[in-house]
């Protein structure tokens, strides 16, 4: 039906009909019952009994009433705004006809944008961006929800806020190649990978490794991470082992007792991802000095246990945390502190770092593996002077950072190596120089044990004033107690390498000259820095101790406690906390052929319920009968161990005509 058509059955004048031009945009549509109600009216009127019949009409006036004309055009004014030109000019030209229609839809467009601007929540002031307020609403509560979350921290040196944690971990500077590609260029990091691409199987795309080709294929291996609760904003997760997991965990623990690697060899072959073996055979590896085997090993173990990752746990917020007094935490735990040590010797201190601050971050409290004695070195290695004082500065009141002897020493140290970059001012490299030898003069009057064995490490030799002082002689070496010798050596034997250049042993001359100084004058604060060694490091932490067996470090081990070194300590879990937390336990063995002999054997083919231990395999009433034959047995074979104790074999005497007796016997 045409426009015309409809237009009649409404009722309208042909001075009302708006010229025909581009189709407007759909108008709503009218209620059902008044709009019948007029069609019907009209078809009455024309003797008409079908809408469709006024298509072959003429067009001569209708005759409409009057009351119906005033009805549709009420409708009209309601549904449509037709231009002030159109009511005037009844049949204009083409071209008023094509002015006509983008000039309606143009006021349209107005009004609508003056409704937006009349409400209080779209208006904006002359000049600004459209959607700027929107994003300001965006950004403000994003604001709320880190501060909500402690995640907003104020810094102490220029007063600005940074809006990450402390301990944030960037996703892409998890990936070593990311740091060697500023060290060698892309092409020389990807050339060989990019050639591999094409033949690559297809992996889970990870953040903590990337899996080779040379891997086997990954399958569920049957751990699981669940989430525990939820507090302040922290979210306590737990790795969980399945039921084919825990058997193939007793079956390692089997192998392991058996002192064998080849029978760690043969559980990989069919279990490949297994996080424990994995972790013990690369130690094995590391041994026999095939570092590229050990390290592969580590990345296949943390892949694994990537994959297992809760779909809300993440690596980068600092707000996740592990328990490692459970179980199966440690293996997470051990496989990032490994993967971080051979990406140090890699020469990717930086992605170290980052490890570092991922480990810290799972339990910083309680800090299981003792990362404040390693996050000093490796912030020195990667030149994050800044992150190691905003460390220093936060922590300092409630971690009391300044009384370890590797933050003492190494805090003063950053502090120096920032004042020396070009992007510095002048006036800042002044505050920063005092500032770096004032934290100096305090760790030498704290750690005088420290001086001479970063000299000797150095190759330096000291001088005769300072050598011969009771200060930093050999006094100052035997007076300290073990725990803080343990300390002094765990940080000499890692960082002496950062003190060699020749500026900083000038600096640190100058300080050692100055603490003598103020030695000789009796200053109130050597007083107090040697009440506190006496009263503080009686004994060192079980986590320190752990750190010092996982870094390996040479001469460390010596200061270990006996009570660390006369118990075993196991490479995939070196001393475990004493109050671990076990979901499952292993079964008891019954078969224990490593402790029987020949009898107990022969005992047991003849008795099946025999037990060397005097235990019973039978229960209910048959349990007393059978204790006292496993008595009377054991006592057998006491008196049978007595008696072949005590037989003794002979020799035959030998006579000396022992071959004419013989040839006389022939005769």
């Amino acid at each position: 039906m045409s426009r015309r058509a409809l237009r009649r059955l409404r009722g309208e004048q042909r001075g009302q009909e708006e010229p025909e031009g581009p189709e407007e945009e759909p108008q709503q549509p009218e209620p059902s019952s008044r709009k019948n109600r007029g069609n019907r009216k009209l078809l009455e009127e024309r003797g008409l009994s079908n809408p469709f019949q006024l298509i072959t009409e003429t067009d001569e006036e209708p005759h409409s009433d009057p009351n119906v004309g005033r009805a549709a055009q009420s409708r009209l004014s309601d549904e449509e705004e037709p231009d002030g030109q159109e009511n005037q000019q009844n049949g204009g030209s083409e071209a008023a006809i094509a002015e006509a229609a983008p000039s309606n839809k143009a006021k349209k467009k107005k009004k609508k944008r003056k409704a937006k601007k009349a409400s209080p929540a779209n208006s904006q002031p002359d000049g600004a961006l459209e959607g700027g307020d929107d994003l300001e609403n965006i950004d403000s509560i994003l604001e709320s929800i880190e501060n909500t979350n402690g995640f907003t921290y104020q810094s102490q040196n220029n007063g600005s806020t940074d809006s990450r944690p402390l301990l944030y971990v960037e996703h892409r500077s998890l990936n070593p190649e990311t740091e060697l590609k500023k060290y060698f260029g892309s092409r020389a990091v990807m050339g060989e990978q990019r050639q591999r691409q094409r033949q690559r199987p297809h992996h889970r795309s990870t953040w903590l490794t990337s899996p080779q080709n040379t891997w086997p294929r990954f399958s569920k291996t049957g751990i699981t991470m669940s989430l525990l609760e939820t507090k302040r904003g922290v979210q306590y997760f737990t790795f969980e082992h399945q039921r084919d997991y825990q058997q193939v965990q007793f079956k390692f623990l089997d192998a392991v007792e058996s002192m064998d690697p080849n029978n760690i060899v043969l559980l990989l072959q069919g279990n490949p991802y297994h996080v424990d073996s994995l972790l013990q055979l690369s130690d094995v590896c590391r041994l026999q000095e095939d570092q590229e085997m050990a390290r592969d090993l580590v990345e296949r173990a943390l892949y694994s246990l990537e994959c297992a990752f809760h779909p809300v746990f993440s690596l980068t917020s600092g707000t996740c945390r592990l328990d490692y007094c459970r179980t199966e935490n440690r293996g997470f735990f051990l496989a990032l502190f490994k993967h971080m040590i051979f990406l140090e010797k890699r020469g990717c201190p930086r992605t170290a770092l980052e490890f570092c601050k991922l480990i810290l971050s799972l339990d910083p409290e309680n800090d299981p593996l003792c990362m404040l004695l390693l996050i000093d070195y490796l912030s020195l290695r990667a030149r994050e002077y800044v992150f190691l004082r905003r460390m220093y500065e936060e922590w300092e009141s409630h971690r009391n950072l300044s009384q370890l002897p590797n933050f003492a020493f190494s805090v003063p140290l950053a502090v120096l190596q920032y004042s020396q970059q070009e992007e510095v001012s002048e006036p800042e490299q002044g505050t920063a120089y005092g500032r770096a030898s004032h934290l100096l003069q305090q760790a030498l009057i704290m750690f005088p044990g420290v001086l001479l064995p970063l000299l000797e490490a150095c190759g330096v030799q000291p001088d005769a004033a300072v050598a011969s002082h009771a200060f930093f002689g050999t006094v100052a070496q035997i007076s300290q107690p073990a725990a803080l010798s343990q300390l002094i050596s765990l940080y000499v034997g890692r960082c002496h390498s950062l003190w060699k250049d020749p500026a900083i042993m000038s600096w640190l001359e100058q300080n050692v000259r100055e603490v003598l100084r103020m030695v000789d004058s009796s200053e109130p604060i050597v007083k107090e820095c040697e009440a506190r060694r006496k009263i503080r490091y009686q004994s060192a932490p079980r986590n320190v101790h752990r750190h010092v067996i996982l870094s390996e470090i040479k001469g460390t081990n010596a200061a270990l406690p006996l009570e660390v070194t006369s118990q075993p300590v196991l490479s995939f879990d070196p001393l475990p906390p004493l109050d671990s937390v076990v979901s499952y336990t292993r079964p008891e063995r019954t078969n224990r052929p490593s402790n029987e002999g020949t009898l107990s054997l022969f005992f047991r083919s003849l008795l099946p319920n025999f037990n060397l231990q005097g235990e019973a395999l039978a229960e209910g009433d048959e349990a007393g009968a059978v204790q006292d034959l496993n008595r009377g047995v054991n006592r057998l074979m006491a008196a049978m161990r007595d008696m072949l104790a005590n037989i003794q074999f002979q020799e035959p005497p030998r006579e000396d005509n022992q071959d004419e007796e013989a040839d006389a016997e022939w005769d």
